[in-house]
């Protein structure tokens, strides 16, 4: 029998969202409507962020189950009004018409479906779309690299073609300007960084490239296709003679498709012990996209972000930090 033990996870620190925590809770609180929050990690989740002055909550379900989830893990439900709806489909629904009035700022999942939640917010005619495509953006704490790291989309849209990432590359551009963190470097990742027609992916970094250059999107560096080595590491881009402002420095990393990025994300999250705060962007407001495994204080940090990009939206002039 092997007497090898499982090296123990380093102690870290979490300076990047105790950074994005602190500067949102220099902001006014924001009223968020929270959907479905019938279990202990959603319901404490937006009550932790209320404590901490970053929202205030209204609490969109059957009263009954919020009152009795909150007694049963003692759950302070102070300060929070509560929707009394039946059930998950009309806690979405009544979420987002609670954001269409302008009671609310933020809209927040609970513990109902992210599909669901996301139905409501893209019905025509009630919902809160514009005519951005809607996208998702982790914004990742990584031990041992210099700066947050933004990817998208890994969660919302699975094959989107060449206009609906022109939307996803610059609603994670608007995001990063919103939060006070300057003018990004946008990487187009690929498995390559050369232009291949046998692989799909490198055409439509390119052509993103071009229509960044055209004025069709704006606020952002962009570069690609770059192999995912290329675009973090400064010494791989040297090794391969690629010079660009991007190249080993990016900020925003954009996957070529879902499955990509969701492999990327959580390669990151369990290997390199990297935590993925999540938001969804292209709607009329942020929408804090939780999932049951997240902490605490990533949960904090998808709060922050949304509080952050609220405050940012309402004069649509970035929060300096």
């Amino acid at each position: 029998m092997s007497s090898r033990k499982t090296p123990a996870v380093p102690e870290r620190t979490h300076e990047k969202y105790d950074r994005l925590i602190a500067l949102a809770k220099t902001m006014p609180a924001v009223s968020a409507a929270v959907a479905y929050p019938c279990d202990e990690a959603s319901l404490a989740g937006a009550m932790e962020a209320a404590e901490a002055g970053l929202i205030v909550p209204i609490l969109v379900g059957p009263k009954s189950t919020v009152e009795a989830v909150a007694a049963k893990f003692g759950i302070d439900l102070r300060g929070a009004e509560i929707v009394d709806v039946p059930h998950s489909q009309e806690a979405a629904m009544k979420a987002v018409e609670i954001v269409r009035t302008g009671r609310a700022e933020v809209l927040m999942k609970g513990s109902l479906h992210s599909d669901e939640l996301l139905s409501a917010v893209a019905k025509k005619d009630t919902g809160l779309r514009t005519g951005r495509r809607i996208s998702h953006v982790f914004i990742m704490d990584v031990p041992d690299h210099p700066q947050t790291l933004f990817i998208t989309d890994a969660a919302v849209n699975i094959f989107p073609d060449l206009m609906a990432k022109r939307d996803i590359v610059q609603n994670a551009i608007d995001l990063f300007q919103g939060l006070g963190l300057g003018t990004p470097k946008v990487a187009i990742l690929s498995a390559v960084e050369t232009v291949t027609v046998s692989i799909p992916s490198t055409l439509e970094a390119a052509a993103l490239c071009k229509m960044a250059d055209r004025g069709q999107i704006t606020g952002g560096i962009l570069d690609g296709p770059l192999a995912f080595d290329n675009a973090i590491s400064p010494e791989a881009a040297k090794i391969k003679g690629i010079k660009s402002d991007v190249a080993g420095r990016a900020d925003i990393l954009v996957v070529p498709d879902l499955e990509a990025g969701n492999m990327l994300a959580k390669n990151l999250s369990f290997l390199s012990h990297a935590d993925a705060a999540g938001i969804v962007l292209g709607a009329r407001v942020p929408i804090i996209l939780t999932s049951r495994a997240d902490s605490v204080r990533t949960r904090m940090a998808s709060c922050a972000v949304a509080v952050a990009f609220a405050h940012s939206q309402r004069s649509n002039a970035p929060i300096r930090s």
